[in-house]
């Protein structure tokens, strides 16, 4: 956002404020107004709230989502600029609605162009019957199925431990910056898993893509200025044409060099969809997601299938939504074992425990039913799923006026008692789903800690089915939860098996409390006072017999 306003004139930014101002004044008084809905003060007319939710931390407790939450409630008026109102929303009853309402209530337009501009016209951006079309075409390459047919490939992937078994030091330990390696690495099985392509990544070849991809995080790393927030407010309430108009032309380097890598992506992609297309012609398609993709693709009836540029599109949304999720995940699952030895020996337990049944039955390798047999293990993934949610929050846009139920009712500020919430067409809904993971009428009291055990006990009550992995909106509901939520999971789970197995895992008690997490695209670990040197979490990596 800062790099928006220090490529443009002035003189720019002033007619550009000016006229958007207008703009926004006008729609302020000529909507159903949701202001008497509890919030908090807004710290400036010209900001609302905006600032203490963009230059925060993402989803920690000092973090306004659960400040908020705690104080007004699973239903939050903010403030945007000029004045204007948007919803935080974090009730079980009303995201259920949000996500199964259709596309009356949808990705807001602000969010779709940034989408596009960073992946093309693909499953993520999509609305509409475009959205329908695409996901029905996607579906056949990410069913349970198919993810289930690459866990050995993830299983022999994540023998990385072996490299790390080689660098250790004299004293039988290595420090590893997680989020780096883990980026690289995951970007590899992505590669080959997905479209039979070799990034390098992990060993430093200098693949272009590669090297194109890893800049995409590096220009949101900032934490935007006053003035970057108050543009990309007035930007979010803009009609969808002058928007886009903007999002595509302005000069500003973040988006110039989103567009750098989207030319990159797209030639690799073309020369991957031409190949896969003649492997199929000629019998020899593989499994691969790409593969499958074309394979899906090849009904001759333009309704059923992808135009070209979706393909390519499909490619970008993969490669971008399936390496940086997974690796931060992994980083953030580290850094709470480190702090939690406890729980990292008894995970470690479960899995040898595992392995010994595996090799008394002859079998060297995981199959599914040992995965979903691993009850601690998935137990500490949802854990960490729930309170490290690397897709902290999303936006909706209401398309007509609409009517919200909820969970509990609200109280309004002119004590009017609301079992159900009407809102007008265009209102922006924040979805948190840090705040949601952490209600505690749906996780229990201790929502705010770290427990795997909840999942165990009975601490967790589920009235309101709303996500597609454990009742968690870290994937997201409905019909745009992440399609690849299932190949999500399993290959968490055979990396998480494979590390645990062979190592131990703790931090320097001097960083444990200057760990933060930064809004970069996902929630990415950097420590507090080097924000700007990029994703940080120095882990200590020491070998362990497996058995």
């Amino acid at each position: 956002m800062e790099s928006l306003v220090d490529s443009l004139p002035q003189s720019g930014v002033l007619a550009l404020s000016v006229a958007l101002t207008l703009y926004t004044i006008y729609r302020r008084w000529t909507q159903i107004s949701i202001a008497d809905i509890p919030g908090p003060e807004p710290e400036s007319f010209l900001l609302g709230n905006l600032r203490e939710t963009l230059q925060g931390q993402a989803g920690e407790a000092i973090q306004v989502d659960f400040k908020w939450q705690a104080r007004f409630g699973d239903v939050v008026r903010v403030k945007g600029v000029l004045g204007t109102n948007r919803l935080m929303i974090s009730d079980p009853k009303a995201l259920q609605h949000i996500y199964n309402s259709g596309y009356s209530i949808r990705k807001s337009d602000f969010r779709s162009e940034i989408t596009r501009l960073l992946t093309g016209p693909g499953l993520a951006w999509a609305n509409d019957e475009t959205h329908k079309r695409q996901r029905r075409v996607n579906s056949p390459a990410f069913g349970a199925n198919e993810a289930r047919s690459y866990i050995p490939i993830f299983a022999a992937y994540a023998s990385l431990s072996a490299n790390w078994k080689e660098n250790l030091g004299g004293n039988g330990s290595v420090v590893v910056n997680t989020p780096t390696y883990f980026s690289r690495f995951f970007l590899d099985v992505i590669g080959e898993v997905a479209f039979d392509y070799q990034f390098g990544a992990t060993n430093d070849e200098n693949d272009a893509l590669a090297k194109a991809l890893s800049s995409i995080v590096s220009p949101t790393m900032s934490i935007p200025s006053k003035t970057g927030i108050f543009i990309f407010g007035l930007l979010e309430l803009l009609p969808m044409g002058p928007m886009r108009f903007l999002m595509r032309h302005a000069p500003v380097p973040a988006l110039q060099n989103s567009r750098r890598v989207t030319r990159i992506a797209v030639g690799v992609a073309k020369e991957l969809v031409d190949e896969k297309a003649q492997a199929l012609m000629a019998g020899k398609g593989k499994r691969d997601i790409m593969s499958l993709l074309v394979k899906a693709n090849a009904s001759e009836n333009p309704r059923t299938n992808l135009s070209e540029v979706e393909m390519f599109a499909q490619m970008q949304t993969i490669m971008q939504a399936g390496h940086e999720t997974t690796a931060n995940t992994m980083s953030w699952t580290l850094f709470a074992l480190t702090q939690h030895p406890d729980i990292q020996a008894k995970l470690r337990a479960e899995i040898m425990e595992t392995e010994r049944a595996m090799r008394v039955r002859g079998d060297t390798e995981y199959t599914y039913a040992d995965f979903e047999a691993m009850q601690y293990t998935i137990a500490l993934m949802k854990e960490t799923f729930r309170f490290y949610p690397v897709a902290f929050n999303s936006m909706r846009q209401a398309a007509r006026d609409e009517v919200l139920p909820l969970s509990k009712p609200i109280v309004t500020k002119s004590g009017k008692t609301l079992t159900e919430l009407p809102i007008p067409k265009n209102t922006l809904l924040i979805i948190s789903n840090c705040g949601y993971n952490r209600n505690p009428d749906v996780f229990g009291k201790d929502a705010h800690l770290f427990n795997p055990e909840r999942w165990l006990d009975g601490s967790v009550q589920i009235t309101t089915n709303v996500g597609v992995y454990g009742n968690l909106m870290t994937f997201g509901s409905g019909h745009r939860a992440c399609i690849g939520w299932r190949f999500a999971v399993y290959e968490y789970q055979a990396f998480l098996i494979e590390l645990v197995k062979n190592f131990e895992f703790s931090l320097d008690p001097s960083l444990a409390s200057r760990v933060r997490r930064q809004s970069a695209v996902v929630m990415i670990p950097t420590l507090e006072g080097e924000v700007s040197k990029g994703p940080q979490l120095p882990i200590t990596i020491k070998a362990v017999d497996a058995f």
